[in-house]
């Protein structure tokens, strides 16, 4: 007879905006079954959780009372800080979560990152729930009975009423994200429209609820993605120091890894790190303590000591290893070229996991931005010189991004023109890097049209002639746009001056003058007295074709040379009506 397959937990990941109660959520969830000493600080020891059936049904008394069949033998609860809760939790084909608790705070609604959260989220087709938490926080609110569908329509009037006009900005909110939702008790197909469960990581109220819709979600639409397979499958989470030990903090999301198997990690350069495990331990049920373990099986988090000492990334995925080197370099090679395409041009992007950067390299092709090359880690010497060959060819291009990444120290000293953008928050750092890139194409064109002359009004400082001839030296304010050296100049009559030799600022020579600045400048082949003592201004003396040139870009001049401009083609259409038309 053939024996029933193996159901594995689901693995849940719970997220949001900082502020917003997630670990509140997380520590309601696991305080109803651990000790009070240790509920408060687990969040910030691990990164995962085993919650048992046992367990939930312990803290969620409406599993039975609705009787609720439940075949999965419990909840992983994902907990790692920010970004990382998805974008590091990636494996071939999607996200690594088959579930997610989205919290928001029902009073300031989606912030920055929970937007970023609802687009990965969106990105990785992950099905969610959301916690409307802080709901004690409404004004007047009162817990008049455990349930909470009584609890709420229990409300004073205006307390109910401020409750709803609260929720329904939020369902309005996730509409214009491309997702219906409404109350958990209002819906009768979840597969269309997103549950929101109102919460209290103080009073506890809404807890057992969501646990219940994980429950019922789980056990309704997980179905044959919860079977296990048979060979073990994993993502490393992070690597983390204690002591002089490295240990790898790992997800096993399939089948069942042996103490004495040998594994095969992903690795950057295409080349798989094969290794034996020297220690394996799975962390134990609602606590923070690991437990040295000869076998263990998905879902659950583990911690591993590889005997290899190769340098493995977080986010890399791990299968076991058969003497199939081959194979696993192909199918290895397939999966991170199926995320992670690059371009002949482009700029350099930097992630701090396999996970983060292929949420990154999505959004830049979105945006429009090419990639050169993309890697893990800080942002190094290799990057910085990859960033400067861009210099010659595209200066767009010479620019190195950062998610969730350090610079090293050596960078920072060296990186002259190179422009380098680091972000925690991904959709942030697109904004940044776009912003910079019109600004700088801005500049670029602008360069590029000022290489034809440079736009200017100088008015006559007569108090300040230093020298009347041979060459005229003497004072000017500049009283719009910008003066460079060899620049033509003519007076109001469009008579003429000479072209500017040289410039001094503060008895210093300079190359140019911006507006407001009032320096000497020589001209040669002039007499001050004779051709300047009667006049007030100065101009750039411009051909048709480059006032043509100006007025066809004139987004790119600022209103002060484009007043310049206009006062230039009044002159010359004294004597030539026509003129630049």
């Amino acid at each position: 007879m053939e024996t029933e397959q193996k159901i594995r937990q689901p693995i849940v990941t719970v997220c949001g905006h900082v502020d917003h109660g997630k670990t509140s959520i997380l520590d309601c969830l696991r305080s109803t079954c651990v000790t009070e000493g240790e509920a408060g600080g687990i969040t910030q020891k691990i990164s995962f959780t085993l919650y048992p059936m046992d367990q939930l049904k312990a803290a969620c008394p409406l599993i039975e009372k609705q009787g609720i069949r439940l075949d999965i033998p419990g909840f992983l609860l994902i907990d790692t800080p920010g970004h990382a809760a998805f974008t590091n939790l990636r494996k071939r084909g999607g996200s690594l979560a088959d579930l997610a608790v989205l919290v928001i705070d029902i009073n300031e609604g989606i912030k920055p990152q929970t937007a970023e959260v609802i687009q990965i989220l969106k990105m990785n087709k992950t099905p969610f729930i959301i916690a409307m938490n802080k709901i004690d926080k409404i004004g007047g609110w009162q817990q008049i009975d455990e349930d909470l569908k009584t609890n709420i329509n229990a409300q004073p009037p205006r307390v109910k009423e401020l409750f709803e006009e609260k929720y329904m900005t939020l369902i309005g909110a996730l509409n214009s994200y491309g997702f219906d939702s409404d109350l958990y008790y209002n819906i009768t197909d979840f597969t269309k429209r997103i549950a929101l469960v109102p919460t209290s990581a103080n009073t506890h109220e809404g807890i057992p609820e969501l646990i219940m819709m994980l429950c019922g979600l789980s056990q309704k639409f997980l179905g044959d993605r919860l079977k296990l397979g048979k060979e073990p499958k994993g993502v490393m989470l992070e690597i983390k120091k204690e002591k002089s030990t490295n240990y790898i903090e790992a997800i096993l999301y399939d089948g069942e890894l042996s103490k004495k198997d040998e594994i095969a990690v992903a690795s950057f350069d295409g080349e798989p790190i094969v290794s034996k495990i020297r220690i394996l331990e799975e962390i134990q049920p609602l606590c923070a303590k690991f437990k040295n373990a000869d076998r263990v099986s998905a879902s659950t988090g583990v911690r591993m000591q590889l005997i290899e000492k190769a340098e493995v990334l977080p986010g890399m995925p791990f299968v076991l290893f058969k003497n199939n080197l081959e194979e696993l370099r192909a199918t290895f090679k397939k999966e991170l070229s199926e995320s992670i395409k690059t371009d002949k041009t482009g700029i350099i992007a930097k992630a701090d996991s396999l996970g983060s950067l292929e949420a990154l390299l999505v959004l830049l092709r979105q945006a429009n931005v090419p990639i050169l090359k993309a890697g893990i880690g800080k942002i190094n010497k290799t990057d910085l010189i990859s960033a400067k060959a861009n210099l010659e060819t595209n200066e767009l291009d010479a620019v190195i991004v950062g998610f969730n990444v350090d610079i090293d120290e050596d960078v920072k000293l060296i990186k002259g023109k190179i422009k380098i953008i680091t972000e925690e928050v991904v959709y942030k750092l697109i904004d940044n890097l776009v912003e910079w890139r019109v600004e700088r194409q801005r500049e670029i064109d602008k360069k590029r049209l000022m290489g034809l002359t440079t736009i200017c009004k100088l008015e006559l400082l007569h108090q300040y002639v230093f020298r009347n001839t041979k060459p005229a030296i003497f004072g000017v304010k500049v009283a719009g746009g910008k003066l460079t050296s060899g620049l033509h100049l003519m007076n109001e009559n469009e008579e003429k001056i000479g072209d500017v030799k040289h410039i001094e600022a503060e008895q210093k020579s300079v190359h140019e003058a911006t507006e407001g600045m009032e320096v000497a400048i020589s001209i040669p082949n002039l007499n001050y007295e004779r051709e300047l003592k009667d006049k007030r201004f100065l101009y750039t003396n411009i051909s048709e074709s480059q006032f043509r040139e100006f007025k066809k870009n004139k987004d790119l001049l600022s209103g002060s040379e484009m007043n310049v401009l206009r006062e230039i083609s009044e002159i010359k259409r004294k004597t030539s009506p026509e003129w630049g038309m």
